[in-house]
């Protein structure tokens, strides 16, 4: 099969890469849409699986590497970690709500930040010049130095941490798609679950109406840079209403009013609620504990362990290879792959890895009907022209089916649309 540049395909499992076109040199990989908090740090995981897989096959595993994360340290570039949220059409959101939303954004970072060496100081869209500032050996996101806007409909340009286009990729009347443009791509699976479900759980409390309307940040990207840079490690904001405020006390009260109006929903839920609040402790006493579950304090330990044993400054640039080496999704290479953590990360990072997630796709969303698709159409060998997006399926342009509900599999539907007689070149298909 020959793929253009910026050709998009979806895989058996239902997840989805990007070809870049000539001089974006990166792949794009999504994940099928899940249901579950633990399904969604699987099938990420899958994602690194697939590649590394591919080098393998092709006998390049030893020359050529994947790096999974956000900047490019000779050139500043910055490449995205995309999170794509489905939410009620009705939920409300006011500049209010939308405060408070972008307050948990900016200091969510504290747990979620894979950490780097080194800044960028990227032009805004208007091309103001950059003013002078201080030289920061290490911080917190990768992703921090280059959003130059709250919220925005574009993704390349005047980079926002919230983007604003509504494209549901479902029925528009029933939902809308949050897609979050400021999260790093993290390489532990405890951070990953950290990211999604403290931000699912904050959705939900938006949804419900139930997030305060007195914790907004006078300066939310200001903030996501000051917190990403503090090396005193207090991340003190400042509020719209004049109080300053320590990111960790803004979380530990997203935190509580989740516990209050979500705890006992699931087991799922409980878990992640119960690891919320076992970090936020653990950021204030303990960073130890948090070595192989929070990727910036996992790096930064690393790094410092190097530099001591070989006498290094933050200057040398040997780390930058060592921060690079840290995202490398080979387990033989990757420096995360030879770090043991506690107990209760190295249970849940152990745990979302399974290998059939290469091959299978979540089986209570509209991937699993989509695999079926995929794999139907493949085994015809391209006689059939066909084209398969995140919410429906075409076949020969004149015939459709179309996947409204991310929350169905849609496995009969497919199988009738499927079963219809077609026309393979100038052959009818009964005929074969």
């Amino acid at each position: 099969m020959e793929l253009r540049p910026n050709t998009a395909v979806f895989s058996a499992k239902k997840s989805r890469t990007l070809i870049p076109s000539f001089g974006r040199q990166r792949f794009e990989y999504a994940s099928p849409e899940c249901l579950h908090l633990r399904d969604l740090v699987t099938y990420e995981l899958a994602g690194d699986d697939l590649l590394q897989s591919s080098l393998i096959a092709l006998g390049a595993e030893n020359h050529v590497s994947f790096i999974k994360n956000n900047v490019d340290h000779h050139t500043g570039a910055t490449f995205g970690c995309h999170e794509n949220y489905l939410m009620k059409r009705e939920a409300q959101f006011t500049p209010p709500i939308l405060g408070t939303l972008l307050t948990f954004l900016a200091t969510r970072q504290i747990f979620t930040g894979a950490g780097r060496v080194g800044q960028s100081n990227p032009l805004a869209f208007d091309f103001e010049p950059p003013q002078p500032e201080a030289h920061v050996n290490f911080q917190l996101s990768q992703r921090a130095d280059h959003i130059v806007n709250d919220i925005y409909q574009w993704v390349q340009f005047n980079r926002a941490i919230i983007n604003a286009r509504d494209e549901p990729l479902a029925d528009y009347r029933k939902y809308r798609r949050l897609h979050l443009l400021i999260g790093d791509s993290n390489m532990s699976p405890f951070a990953t679950a950290l990211k999604i479900g403290t931000t699912a759980c904050v959705l939900s409390l938006l949804e419900d109406g139930r997030l305060p309307r007195d914790l907004v940040l006078a300066d939310a990207v200001q903030s996501t840079r000051d917190i990403s840079r503090d090396t005193t490690q207090q991340w003190i904001v400042r509020l719209e209403n004049g109080k300053s405020i320590g990111a960790l006390d803004v979380q530990w009260e997203f935190l509580q009013l989740a516990q209050k109006h979500l705890g006992g929903s699931s087991a799922e839920t409980n878990w992640l609620l119960e690891s919320w609040g076992f970090v936020l402790e653990a950021l204030n006493q303990n960073h130890q504990s948090l070595i192989g579950g929070v990727d910036w304090i996992t790096k930064k330990w690393l790094l410092e362990t190097f530099m001591k044993a070989e006498k290094l400054t933050w200057s040398d640039p040997w780390l930058q290879s060592i921060d690079l080496e840290y995202h490398n999704i080979d387990p033989v290479r990757g420096l995360l792959f030879g770090v043991t953590p506690g107990k209760r990360i190295a249970e849940w990072n152990n745990s979302v890895r399974r290998p059939s997630a290469t091959r299978t796709p979540p089986v209570n969303t509209r991937a699993s009907g989509r695999a079926h698709a995929v794999a139907f159409f493949q085994s015809q060998g391209g006689g059939l022209p066909y084209v398969i997006n995140w919410d429906s399926i075409a076949c020969d342009s004149r015939d459709f089916l179309v996947m409204g509900d991310p929350f169905q599999t849609y496995n009969e539907e497919v199988e009738e649309f499927l079963a219809k007689p077609r026309l393979i070149g100038n052959v009818n298909e009964e005929q074969l």
